[in-house]
């Protein structure tokens, strides 16, 4: 089979294709022929070796294939799997250390489940890992509920444009804060105000019940202001340049913090389960979810959407087609 190859960290350009062995599944996982992939900031953090420890900790002894999220069609079952068959169509996360980026891929099968009839391949492989992460950000982390005022930080991104969707089918009245050139994405998934950050603090259009921050390097100070007394915040993630840990310090300082005060200051930590996917299913089928995937790339073209991403230019999703 075709796959992209990582043998070492650094960027783009230390990724090949290569001919591999087709992956065989092993016990509680299924071999996925792969028609769609996604990648996004997590998938070049890995790649490049984001924040420096991952490098120390985590080195790499055997070139493996980048990506997570994944969809396509069932190749094999492997033993302890239930409810799943040869030729099933679904949708999850590959299962490390070998990623999706490749003709086929092994999933955990406590990481799959069935593609919404209503999606296409590329959309569904769009959905796990940041859909996923929104759901926990803004129903569990949050708990946001009907009429909630809920602040959306990095709105036209990945995670941000499913946290407006979510946000939006418990009811809350969205404010969607990103650059001029992602505002339509925000309004597609249905932000009730669209704030581009570079003209307007969004901060002052507060209090809000919720601040969700998908990827923004604002103090936690000035985010508490603009909370209600009770409101929360949710810190998913952060990009900061050249930090030694990552942008971990702002979201740990914040967990450090809770304790001690009556808003709710949560470090999100995500992963993806089958009922997390299920879920996600629900909500497509109910008419409030749909991925919008900003582009596409053939699977050889690989290393050009992660160095597209690596430069900022990624909007909601980026989705590397296979077969």
């Amino acid at each position: 089979m075709r796959a992209i190859e990582q043998a070492r960290y650094g960027g783009p350009d230390v990724l090949n294709e290569v001919e591999r062995e087709v992956p065989v599944a092993g016990s509680d996982e299924v071999v996925v022929r792969v028609r769609a992939a996604a990648v996004d900031a997590g998938t070049v953090h890995l790649l490049e070796g984001r924040p420096v420890f991952i490098r120390w900790f985590f080195p790499i002894r055997r070139p493996r294939v980048p990506g997570g999220d994944v969809a396509g069609i069932v190749h094999e079952v492997g033993a302890g799997v239930d409810g799943v068959a040869v030729g099933d169509e679904v949708f999850g996360v590959a299962a490390a250390p070998d990623g999706a980026l490749a003709e086929f891929c092994r999933v955990k099968a406590a990481q799959v489940a069935p593609k919404p009839e209503e999606l296409s391949f590329v959309e569904a492989a769009a959905m796990p890992i940041s859909g996923a992460t929104a759901l926990h950000a803004v129903r569990d982390a949050a708990g946001v509920s009907s009429g909630d005022r809920v602040l959306v930080l990095g709105a036209g991104g990945g995670v941000g444009h499913f946290a407006v969707q979510i946000a939006k089918a418990a009811g809350a009245v969205v404010v969607a804060a990103c650059s001029a050139g992602k505002a339509e994405i925000a309004r597609e998934a249905g932000a009730d105000e669209v704030v581009d950050y570079r003209l307007e603090d969004p901060l002052r259009r507060g209090a809000f019940d919720v601040i969700i921050d998908t990827g923004g390097h604002r103090p936690v100070r000035e985010m508490r202001a603009a909370l209600t007394p009770s409101g929360a915040l949710v810190i998913v993630g952060s990009e900061p340049e050249h930090a030694p840990l990552g942008g971990l310090s702002r979201p740990i300082g914040a967990a450090l913090r809770n304790p001690f005060v009556l808003q709710r200051l949560v470090m999100l930590t995500s992963s993806e389960s089958a009922q997390d996917l299920h879920d996600l299913v629900d909500l497509v089928g109910a008419g409030q979810l749909r991925p919008i995937v900003h582009r596409e790339f053939a699977l050889s073209d690989a290393a050009d959407a992660l160095a597209a991403l690596g430069r900022g230019d990624g909007a909601a999703k980026t989705v590397v087609r296979v077969g």
